[in-house]
């Protein structure tokens, strides 16, 4: 017997990526579940799709993050941590969702164990402190750190996003996994992860779809997105700047 899954994070409001990585887990056929280690949301302007898209499959489970954390307090009259222009795009993301979804949200779970074959999986946006707030992030994080978090901890496999690039490290004690940003990369790529699961273990496979991402490139400047010019840059790597005039008409 054997499980095949599928890890999802960080789609940042991209539903072209989205859509691409669930064709092609749907043409797969074999895989049961999909797990969504949170930031559905912001940075892109696609939450209402992505979250639509998300919601009305019921093979997939999802876990909250960071920005669902801050896109939360502003819509439940809080104070988000986010200042400035974080603040403002968030502020709008809030403005421009469904309340539905924002209140679909609110029941999401911080971390998800779940058990498959006999194997422990740990599903959650990041690394956790004892009080459930997000560690800051280790833009250098090894088998040996993370073996240090998680000390004593159960889990075969910890399957993790929030920091963008992909992290596959195997331990004495247990594989962690970021499959990178699904949403967010400097490349017109979508990236997944597929586990497979039986009684001897769990193996991993790295997964970049190719797409087009023209249109959602193009879409922060004809919907006014907050922020904007900072998030293509950083999240996207300035690829709106190589897309021709023809194209933009």
């Amino acid at each position: 017997m054997s499980t095949k899954v599928a890890i999802i994070t960080d789609i940042h409001g991209n539903i072209p990526a989205l859509q691409a990585v669930l064709e092609d887990i749907d043409r797969q056929a074999d895989v049961e579940y999909i797990y969504c280690l949170g930031d559905m949301v912001a940075i892109g302007p696609d939450t209402n799709e992505v979250l639509a898209a998300l919601f009305e499959r019921a093979d997939v489970t999802m876990v909250t993050g960071n920005h669902e954390d801050a896109v939360l307090a502003v819509f439940e009259g809080r104070e988000p941590e986010s200042r400035g222009g974080e603040r403002a795009h968030h502020e709008w993301i809030v403005e421009n969702t469904d309340e539905a979804f924002l209140r679909r949200l609110l029941d999401l779970p911080r971390a998800l164990r779940i058990e498959h074959e006999g194997k422990s999986l740990l599903f959650v946006h990041y690394h956790l402190d004892s009080a459930d707030n997000f560690l800051p992030i280790d833009r250098d994080p090894s088998s040996e750190k993370l073996d240090t978090i998680y000390n004593g901890d159960q889990a075969d496999i910890v399957c993790f996003g929030h920091h963008h690039p992909v992290h596959f490290f195997e331990s004495a004690t247990r594989t962690y996994l970021n499959p990178g940003s699904l949403g967010c990369c400097d490349r017109p790529v979508a990236r997944y992860a597929i586990l497979n699961i039986d009684s001897q273990g769990i193996a991993v496979e790295l997964k970049e779809i190719s797409y087009d991402n023209r249109q959602f490139l193009l879409s922060y400047e004809q919907l006014g997105v907050p922020a904007r010019e900072f998030l293509l840059m950083a999240f996207h790597g300035n690829q709106h700047m190589g897309i021709t005039s023809e194209e933009k008409s």
